[in-house]
């Protein structure tokens, strides 16, 4: 049995069309109507009944296709490993990074991928955290450093914790707000506040603590996913950054930035994750790779 003739079918059964399959395939209908007509040959049996102008898989056909996702998935990891070997652990990585991980990862990622691997292809994805994982599932990922609470646990993905970093309010030193020796919530609702879409769990965490204004929809005035951008933003303007505090070191080690000291204290943490497809090859270079997180994910 000829694993081509399996990519064939999944393809066939996820377009539901000769015409889009072969297009998905780059070849031509009638190669395509070969490929299957040998694979029936093998199995001697029907795996498509054409019904008028529609295709329907027998109930051989969906035990097939079932059977063939496993069987190319793995074929494709075989190729995937001696790729890597024949490599020697260069190569591409791609990686996804969640908004609080790239505002402390991606310019030390880039300097030291480039100082330890020059041969080495580095693409870093940024975005919601639902299209990372598409493109993790698809293959397009080799890993994400992700808020853990916008992942859902599945049979299919590695999650491995990295801990709690601290989260805060920030704002410039000549902010109204910086010189004072104590903060209420109700001062920082006087002004605009800059935060990235927050989970569920801590939105519930900042209203049990501060009450229903800071629900962001009443309380945030600025939502990005982009950390520098809205720590730009606070430098320049009276708006509060509500995020992760380590994102803003330079500017607080510098004087620039000042973290205000709100009573009651903040409770809500960031939680990050690296995630990973299980059953995946990994590269050897992603061990580096997780090190690095781990190394530099932190306060």
């Amino acid at each position: 049995m000829n694993i081509k003739h399996l990519e064939h079918l999944l393809a066939l059964a996820d377009t539901g069309s000769f015409s889009r399959a072969a297009e998905k395939l780059f070849i031509t209908q009638s190669a395509l109507s070969r490929s299957i007509q040998s694979l029936e040959g093998d199995l001697g049996a029907k795996v498509l009944d054409r019904i008028g102008k529609r295709n329907e898989l027998t109930p051989l056909g969906v035990d097939v296709v079932t059977r063939a996702r496993h069987i190319v998935r793995d074929a494709a990891e075989l190729r995937h490993s001696a790729q890597l070997l024949q490599q020697g652990g260069q190569g591409s990585v791609s990686v996804g990074l969640g908004s609080g991980p790239s505002a402390l990862l991606m310019t030390p990622l880039m300097c030291a991928a480039a100082g330890h691997y020059p041969g080495m292809q580095v693409s870093i994805t940024r975005g919601p955290t639902e299209l990372q994982l598409q493109q993790l599932r698809s293959r397009k990922l080799d890993a994400m450093v992700v808020d853990i609470r916008r992942v859902t646990p599945a049979t299919d993905l590695n999650i491995e914790s990295l801990g709690e970093i601290r989260a805060g309010f920030i704002v410039n030193a000549t902010h109204p707000l910086a010189a004072k020796r104590s903060v209420s919530f109700q001062d920082i609702t006087q002004y605009p506040v800059a935060s990235t879409p927050l989970s569920d769990e801590v939105v519930r965490q900042l209203v049990d603590q501060y009450g229903v204004l800071a629900n962001p929809s009443a309380m945030a005035a600025l939502m990005c996913e982009d950390i520098a951008s809205m720590l730009a933003t606070v430098a320049q303007t009276q708006a509060i950054y509500l995020g992760v505090v380590a994102a803003a070191r330079t500017g607080l080690q510098d004087g620039s930035l000042v973290e205000l000291p709100i009573k009651p204290t903040l409770k809500a943490t960031a939680r990050f994750a690296y995630v990973t497809l299980a059953g995946r090859t990994e590269a050897p270079v992603m061990g580096w790779f997780r090190g690095f997180v781990r190394e530099h994910l932190h306060d």
